[in-house]
C-alpha cells in the first residue's frame, strides 16, 4: 500500500481556514467538528494513518468521569465527552459495551479512600456509584484472588473501539470536506501577514487558524509558535492481552483505587472479546519507544497473580505499549493565542478518547470566541456507518444475508479473529483505506489473533497488496 498521503489529494492551493495538526483521536474530532461550519479545514498528520499515534494503543474504556478532580476542564469535558462520544457510536456502529465497572480496595488505606471517591464522583455528576462489601465484590467478579476488602461500583464505566473512534471522525470529516494531508510532519512555523505558514515534509501549507492536537509532540509544535507552556514527558503503559477463553473471567472493569501516577492496573474485557491486564507507567524521554520489555511483563504477571490467578493461567495473546501525553501539569493544557490565531489542545491523557469530542466542541467555541466565523454548513452528509469489529455485535461471517449476497463475506482470511475477505476489501475500497498492515489490523482484527499472523499473514499480505494497485 503506497503511504505517501497523495491518495486524499495534493496540499490545498491557497489558504485553508483552519489546519489541524495531528489526526489521532482528538485531531480528528476537531476537523470533523470544524467541517460542520462553512470553513475549509486542513487535518495534517506525520504518520501514513490517522490513529497511528498515542491513539491506537490507549486502555479503551469510555470513562464516565468519576475519578477526576472536580472543577478542571479535563472532568468536565470527559463527562460531556461520555455522553457525545455515546450517541455517535450509536449512531455510527462504533462498538461499545456497557460492562459497567468495579473499584476494588485490597489495603484498609484503599478502602478508607473509597468514600472520598464516592464524594468525588458526585461531585462529577456520577451519583449511581454505590459502595460494595467484599461478598457483592466477591459476586461481580468471583475470579479475584483474595484479600478484597470492599469495591465501589461504576455502572456508567464502558468499553469501546479506539481505532474505529478515531476512524469515524476522519471519515466524517474526508465526507465533509476535510484536506487529509498524510505523512506531513510540520517542521517549521513563520507567519506571513495574517497567515501561517507550516513548512511541512510534504510542501508549505498555509492557513488562517492553526489548532494544535499534536500529542506527544504538542509541546513542541508550541515551541514552533514560540511557547514554552507545558512539558510533554512520553508515559508508557505496557498491556498484556489474554486470549478470548478468558472471557468469562472478566464480564466487567476491575478498577484500582487510583494513585499519584495514574488510575494504576486495571483488569478490563475487550470490545475484541479478549481481556486486557496494565498499564505500567513508566516516564520515558523517547517519544517513539512503544516497546515492551521484561520488567514490565514480570510487573504486569505479579499484580496480575495477586488481583486474578485464575488470569495467568490463560493463554497471553499479545503485549503492547501505548505512550501517554503526560505533562507537568494535572491538567489539559488548553491555550489560545488570540493574536496568533492559534489554539493548542495539550497534554490530552488516556481520558482524551472520552473526551475528544467534547474537547472538539470547545475548541469550536475557542475559536469563535477569538474571531473565526462559525456559519454552520447547510447540506451535511450524514454520519458514516462503520463496519463492526466488536465481538459482541454480529460479524460479517455470522450473518447469513450479507453472505448470501457476497460470499466474500463467508470467506474468512484470518481464522483467529473470523476476518473475512469481504471485510478486507472493504477496508481497502473505503474512502480512507489503510496505510500499512497496522492499519488494516485495526479497520478489521485480521492477524491479532491467537496465532498473531502465523497462519494469515502470507494471505493478508496478498490482499493488501492488491489492493494497493
Amino acid at each position: 500500500m503506497s503511504t505517501d498521503g497523495m491518495r486524499h489529494g495534493p496540499l490545498p492551493v491557497g489558504a485553508v481556514d483552519v489546519a489541524v495538526i495531528g489526526a489521532g483521536v482528538v485531531g480528528a474530532a476537531v476537523a470533523r467538528e470544524l467541517a460542520g461550519y462553512d470553513l475549509s479545514v486542513a487535518l495534517v498528520e506525520a504518520r501514513c494513518d490517522v490513529g497511528d499515534g498515542t491513539s491506537k494503543a490507549n486502555t479503551a474504556i469510555l470513562h464516565t468521569g468519576f475519578d477526576a478532580t472536580p472543577g478542571t476542564l479535563e472532568s468536565r469535558l470527559v463527562r460531556r465527552g461520555y455522553d457525545l462520544l455515546g450517541a455517535y457510536a450509536a449512531a455510527t456502529g462504533i462498538p461499545v459495551e456497557r460492562t459497567g465497572a468495579v473499584l476494588v480496595a485490597w489495603t484498609e488505606e484503599e478502602l478508607a479512600a473509597l468514600p472520598g471517591l464516592a464524594g468525588k464522583a458526585a461531585a462529577n455528576g456520577c451519583r449511581d456509584c454505590a459502595p460494595a462489601g467484599p461478598d457483592e465484590v466477591y459476586a461481580m467478579v468471583p475470579a479475584l484472588g483474595p484479600g478484597v476488602l470492599g469495591g465501589l461500583t461504576v455502572p456508567g464505566e464502558s468499553i469501546v473501539c479506539p481505532w474505529t473512534t478515531t476512524l469515524a471522525f476522519a471519515t466524517e470529516a474526508l465526507a465533509r470536506g476535510v484536506h487529509l494531508l498524510l505523512n506531513a510532519r510540520v517542521e517549521a512555523v513563520a507567519r506571513d501577514g495574517g497567515q501561517t505558514v507550516l513548512s511541512t515534509s510534504r510542501g508549505p501549507l498555509r492557513a488562517r487558524w492553526v489548532v494544535n492536537a499534536a500529542g506527544l509532540g504538542s509541546d513542541a509544535v508550541d515551541g514552533l509558535f514560540g511557547h514554552r507552556r507545558f512539558t510533554v514527558t512520553p508515559r508508557r503503559g505496557e498491556l498484556l492481552v489474554f486470549d478470548k477463553a478468558a472471557r468469562p473471567l472478566a464480564d466487567r472493569i476491575v478498577l484500582p483505587v487510583p494513585g499519584s501516577r495514574g488510575k494504576g492496573v486495571l483488569i478490563s474485557p475487550t470490545v475484541y472479546g479478549n481481556v486486557m491486564l496494565g498499564p505500567t507507567a513508566e516516564e520515558l524521554e523517547d517519544r517513539m519507544d512503544t516497546s515492551t520489555s521484561e520488567d514490565g511483563f514480570a510487573f504486569l504477571a505479579g499484580r496480575g497473580r495477586r488481583l486474578m490467578p485464575a488470569l495467568l493461567e490463560e493463554e497471553v495473546t499479545a503485549a503492547y505499549a501505548g505512550l501517554r501525553a503526560a505533562t507537568e501539569h494535572g491538567d489539559y493544557q488548553v491555550h489560545l493565542d488570540p493574536a496568533g490565531r492559534y489554539l493548542v489542545l495539550g497534554g490530552i491523557r488516556s481520558t482524551g478518547l472520552t473526551a475528544s469530542m467534547a474537547l472538539a466542541e470547545h475548541a469550536a467555541g475557542l475559536l469563535a470566541g477569538a474571531g473565526l466565523a462559525l456559519e454552520p454548513r447547510a447540506g451535511l452528509p450524514g454520519p458514516p456507518r462503520m463496519p463492526n469489529i466488536g465481538e459482541a455485535f454480529p460479524r460479517p461471517y455470522q450473518r447469513a444475508d450479507l453472505v448470501e449476497r457476497d460470499p466474500a463475506y463467508g470467506t474468512v482470511v484470518c481464522f483467529c479473529e473470523r476476518v473475512t475477505a469481504g471485510e478486507v476489501r472493504d477496508a481497502l475500497a473505503a474512502p480512507l483505506p489503510p496505510g500499512d498492515l497496522d492499519g488494516l489490523r485495526r479497520r478489521t482484527r485480521a492477524t491479532m489473533g491467537r496465532c498473531q499472523g502465523f497462519h494469515c499473514g502470507a494471505e493478508i499480505d496478498r490482499l493488501l497488496r492488491e489492493g494497493a494497485r
